[in-house]
């Protein structure tokens, strides 16, 4: 038999966090972070990354392992995690994977695509021959290698064109036919939930009153030390977090107070959109879980672990 391993998902603010401590406290399980920016060290409080005192109730795995100058990918993220999992089952305990990057849960259950790493010749080559031809003609040969790419891609998306255009001139497949073949699947046995309040505007208002919590915390003093450091851009992951973006802008005085705190509010909404529509989209069955309700939450978890354990 496989071994078990659980799934908390969730958007932004939807008490995820909560809800896993409450499990440490009385399951065998171990927690594994699945959110792509608390893997940054000195992203505290933009992040809402768990504080000492819940850190020492529940430890967190995949906290605080990169410098913000730092990427990391899909394919990291299931290196590592699988890694961390191994390690917990081998203890004889479960793994409790709890975040809210849906992309990276994806990466975990379906595994990945052999997508060839990027090749800078190869790039540099595309980039000069649009120089000379012009993106949409680059488009108009992508659509003649990989035409399901090309009407997925606009023709003024040079990034996205670039990479399928790379793609084909690295492996001599297109995009589209990489992108079907997929890497081993999770040799675990899965039990999913996802946490959130059954009324949207309930999770709006808790993502506003957590984004002015943050400033009263120091959110600005935080990304102030960030963008003094000197080494890092705007075009990084890290400083691309949702929250930081906003707040980078406004530093470098690209509009004022309120406009960064109304932006960063809206993006936050957005992100939780974004991982809800993902969700109801999953491909495997996922328990929902009304976070309005976390003792009902948390005993409906427990019930079904207890049922899954003695099984």
């Amino acid at each position: 038999m496989k071994p078990t391993a659980i799934f908390l998902m969730g958007p932004t603010a939807s008490g995820k966090t909560d809800l896993a401590i409450q499990l440490r406290q009385q399951l065998p399980v171990e927690i594994i972070s699945v959110d792509s920016a608390l893997i940054y060290k000195g992203m505290d409080i933009g992040t809402a990354k768990p504080s000492k005192e819940e850190l020492a109730l529940a430890p967190h795995r995949l906290i605080d392992i990169l410098d913000p100058a730092e990427s990391y990918s899909a394919m990291n993220f299931r290196e590592d995690a699988l890694q961390e999992m191994a390690d917990i089952t081998s203890q004889g305990k479960i793994p409790l994977l709890v975040g809210g990057t849906m992309l990276y849960y994806k990466a975990l259950l379906e595994g990945l695509s052999p997508l060839p790493s990027a090749d800078e010749a190869i790039r540099a080559e595309i980039e000069q021959k649009a120089a000379q031809q012009g993106w949409a003609m680059l488009h108009h040969e992508l659509a003649k290698i990989d035409p399901i790419s090309a009407q997925r891609i606009n023709p003024n998306d040079s990034q996205r064109i670039n990479r399928a255009l790379e793609v084909f001139y690295i492996t001599g497949k297109s995009l589209t036919e990489l992108t079907e073949q997929k890497g081993e699947t999770l040799p675990y046995e899965i039990m999913q939930f996802a946490i959130a309040p059954e009324d949207r505007h309930i999770l709006h208002n808790r993502i506003e009153q957590r984004f002015h919590k943050m400033i009263e915390l120091g959110f600005q003093q935080e990304v102030e030390k960030l963008y003094a450091r000197g080494d890092l851009t705007a075009d990084l992951p890290s400083i691309r977090c949702v929250g930081y973006r906003q707040m980078w802008d406004y530093l470098q005085g690209k509009y004022e107070h309120d406009e960064m705190v109304f932006r960063g509010i809206c993006a936050t909404r957005q992100l939780a959109k974004r991982q809800i529509t993902w969700l109801r989209g999953w491909k495997t069955p996922v328990q929902w879980l009304d976070s309005l309700n976390p003792t009902q939450a948390k005993e409906t978890v427990l019930r079904q672990i207890e049922a899954q354990i003695k099984n």
